[in-house]
């Protein structure tokens, strides 16, 4: 991504610009500067977009898998080709670092070459019946066209798990992508797709200007040729997209905020442990859904791991996402650091004890480690998308489950210990979608189940589960003779 490009809608296989011919600038959030000119899309350029994908939809849905096999294949080796750039773009539009950009796209080349198969995965089943002479099946059909929209903070992981699945069953795809990442979460996987031979039509991209998605969410919302819509973000803009979709009766999969709890067992391996909370809490500086934002250790183990983890914090090299070096990188926006310094301020005030980090650095948030901080913290109530954890010394892990299921969150957790039975039967009380034992919180593969629980969200992703969520099931019979009736 250099800076000074103009990235447009994609609508119909053509690059084009807004109705209304607005745009926005996009800057770094690490040098300021200006990477692009971006097309600000509104409510007409989505229902543009909608026409296309429903116009694409028969021709799409009636592919043999062979062709669609080939397509996602195609694709992966285009990514694969370009990873270096790829990378870049990661880093200079989102301040992705080294690590997590090797994270995101080795993800959507597995995404991208699992989803090869699905053509060939049945598409129904042989029921019994008992009418006599009936042959009864279950068939899925894709549902059409679908609404994705996609945060910022995978920007390329995100954005791909939201249309690749749904594509690979046939359908079409109208994808929104944060106003933070209209390139490496939107144009780039246009520049793939189309590439690889993915018919006109059948994927879009509409963008828009800051504080101003509700237009395009709006649209696919009120479209009738819209039948599926998938969110990931905050769980008050997924509480309301959903309330609004109530209203015209459309399925929507949600995947909302977390509070992750990472539990220390007091039998854990501390300098594993150690190691493993400071990449849980802070890859990619914080922002990503299953970050764990709250440790809770068992009392005998609690201050030697809080010593060890605040010292190794406090030495995470924070700067410029480009450098391999760097382990913390900008925050996505001003609003953002802002936002950490204010709660981590309120948290001190109320009694907090900061252990590592804490000062802010523009545009950076280095790694914080806070102690002491009382449930009234808002710190402490939801999510707080940045390098911030909370460590809390408990008197045993089940009371460390206790406080975990406490929140009306539900999204990951993990647990670290020397008895792996006794991680199991812990992970079976956790109130989450998402339990690892012996590891961090941040994992995803794409033919997992991904999705939390409570106010976290419902709807699963994964690809071994997104015909559950991006097909119709029908009840399909036919009979072998005449049938008799009463009357």
């Amino acid at each position: 991504m250099a800076p000074g490009e103009r990235i447009g809608h994609f609508i119909g296989g053509e690059w084009v610009t807004s109705e209304s011919g607005r745009s926005y600038r996009k800057r770094s959030p690490w040098s300021g500067e200006v990477l692009a000119e971006v097309a600000a899309g509104d409510g007409e350029d989505a229902r543009r977009a909608i026409v296309a994908a429903h116009e694409a939809f028969e021709g799409w849905a009636g592919a043999l898998p062979w062709r669609r096999q080939q397509i996602f294949l195609c694709a992966a080796d285009i990514l694969e080709r370009r990873r270096d750039e790829v990378l870049g773009a990661l880093a200079v539009e989102t301040g992705c670092g080294r690590v997590f950009g090797e994270v995101q796209v080795g993800f959507a080349l597995k995404l991208l070459r699992q989803a090869a198969q699905l053509g060939y995965r049945p598409a129904g089943e042989l029921l019994p019946s008992d009418v006599e002479g009936t042959r009864a099946a279950a068939v899925r059909r894709p549902v059409g066209v679908v609404g994705a929209i996609a945060p910022w903070n995978a920007s390329l992981t995100l954005a791909g798990r939201a249309v690749v699945g749904p594509l690979a069953l046939g359908n079409t795809v109208v994808l929104k992508p944060s106003e933070e990442s209209p390139y490496t979460g939107g144009a780039l996987w246009a520049e793939i797709l189309q590439e690889a031979g993915l018919p006109a039509g059948t994927f879009n991209v509409v963008t828009h200007a800051p504080g101003e998605a509700g237009a395009v969410g709006d649209a696919m919302l009120a479209s009738p040729l819209v039948k599926r819509i998938n969110f990931t973000g905050s769980t008050p803009t997924g509480r309301r997209l959903a309330e609004k979709a109530g209203t015209y009766l459309k399925r929507v999969v949600l995947q909302l905020s977390g509070q992750n709890p990472l539990i220390v067992a007091a039998d854990a391996d501390v300098g594993y442990a150690v190691d493993a909370a400071a990449y849980g809490a802070f890859v990619h500086q914080g922002q990503v859904c299953m970050c764990a934002r709250r440790v809770y250790v068992e009392r005998p183990l609690a201050e030697e791991f809080t010593t060890r983890f605040a010292a190794k914090v406090a030495t995470l090299p924070t700067g410029d996402p480009s450098d391999p070096a760097t382990v913390v990188g900008p925050v996505i926006n001003e609003w953002a650091l802002a936002l950490l310094e204010r709660r981590v301020n309120e948290a001190v005030e109320l009694g907090a004890r900061v252990l590592a980090g804490g000062v802010p650095a523009p545009p950076c948030y280095p790694a914080t480690v806070l102690a002491d901080v009382p449930d009234e913290a808002e710190i402490a109530q939801g999510e707080t998308f940045g390098p911030v954890v909370i460590v809390e010394a408990v008197d045993s892990a089940e009371e460390a489950v206790a406080r975990a299921n406490a929140s009306d969150l539900g999204l990951a957790a993990s647990i670290i210990t020397g008895d792996t039975r006794r991680g199991l039967r812990l992970a079976s009380t956790l109130e989450v979608g998402i339990v690892h034992v012996n590891d961090q919180p941040v994992n995803d593969e794409p033919q997992m189940p991904f999705g939390g629980v409570r106010d976290s969200g419902w709807g699963r992703f994964g690809l071994g589960f997104a015909a559950e969520e991006f097909c119709e099931l029908r009840w399909v019979t036919v009979r072998d003779q005449d049938r008799e009736f009463p009357f």
